[in-house]
């Protein structure tokens, strides 16, 4: 237990230094994030990081939504809803569907369910590392606002998408009222 303490320490430690390096360097920091944990992840050390998908749910997504929240102009969501609406939805099903469809023809035994699973997972783009790169590059204040609001409904349909796949996956088939309604039961 006290190995595991030891290693989220450093790993914090890490991040605030990639932050640093990435302020002093005038770089966008989720940039340097991404490398810093690519390049760890070949550290034996923190290759054997396992995070429970409840502390995912529970403990990081909100903070990250809810401060991206924040963020958002909603005067400038108002004026851009049908653009905003118009792309968040729609992209992340097609998304999905694509990635559902290439890795289930890709990847021997991958199905559909599965794939929808997938794509619910890595189809919504990131709202804070969009927004912390525009606004370094100087992106005009509109276009910023409708990345922000497209990316918060982004997240939204991705957990749609991310529930009804995992209905289907649990049950083995796809029921639209029991993902609607959420009778079924998700057990990690």
């Amino acid at each position: 237990m006290q190995g595991i303490f030891i290693q989220y320490i450093c790993l914090i430690l890490i991040i605030l230094g990639l932050v640093m390096i990435a302020n002093k360097l005038r770089l966008a920091y989720p940039i340097v994030l991404v490398l810093g944990g690519l390049a760890l992840s070949f550290i034996a050390q923190f290759s054997n990081i396992i995070i429970n998908p409840e502390l995912v749910f529970l403990m990081f997504l909100p903070p990250l939504l809810y401060e991206a929240a924040w963020q958002v102009s909603w005067k400038e969501f108002r004026k851009w809803r049908g653009l905003i609406i118009g792309f968040a939805f729609p992209i992340v099903i097609l998304t999905s569907c694509v990635i559902a469809v290439v890795s289930s023809a890709i990847i021997p035994g991958f199905t559909l369910a599965l794939g929808f699973l997938l794509g619910g997972i890595i189809s919504p783009p990131d709202a804070v590392s969009a927004t912390t790169i525009m606004r370094q590059v100087n992106v005009p204040k509109s276009l910023i606002s409708i990345i922000e609001g497209e990316s918060l409904l982004n997240d939204a349909s991705s957990l749609i998408v991310f529930r009804f796949a995992l209905a289907a996956v649990l049950t083995g088939q796809f029921q639209f009222h029991q993902a609607a309604v959420g009778t079924v039961s998700i057990n990690y």
